[in-house]
C-alpha cells in the first residue's frame, strides 16, 4: 500500500501522463495521418486515458473524473 506522499506522486504522474495522452490525441485530429492510420492512432491514446482513468480512480475514488477534467480543462492544446 502506498503512502500519502507516495499517493500523491502517483495521482500526479497519472494526472501528467493523461495530459500527454489527451494533447497526443488532438495532435492526432490535425496531424497529417489520414484514414486508419490516424483512426488507430486517436483510438490507442484513448484506451490509454482509459487505463489511466481506472488506475486513478482506485487511488482517489470518484474524485478521479473531476481531477481529470480540471486537468484536461487547463490543458493548452
Amino acid at each position: 500500500m502506498l503512502g500519502a506522499n507516495e499517493q500523491r506522486s502517483e495521482v500526479a504522474r497519472l494526472l501528467a501522463q493523461i495530459n500527454a495522452e489527451y494533447e497526443a490525441a488532438q495532435r492526432g485530429l490535425s496531424g497529417i495521418a489520414f484514414g486508419t492510420a490516424r483512426h488507430a492512432f486517436i483510438t490507442a491514446r484513448m484506451e490509454n486515458l482509459s487505463r489511466l482513468h481506472t488506475q486513478l480512480q482506485s487511488i482517489v475514488g470518484d474524485a478521479a473524473i473531476a481531477m481529470i477534467a480540471e486537468e484536461l480543462n487547463d490543458c493548452k492544446v
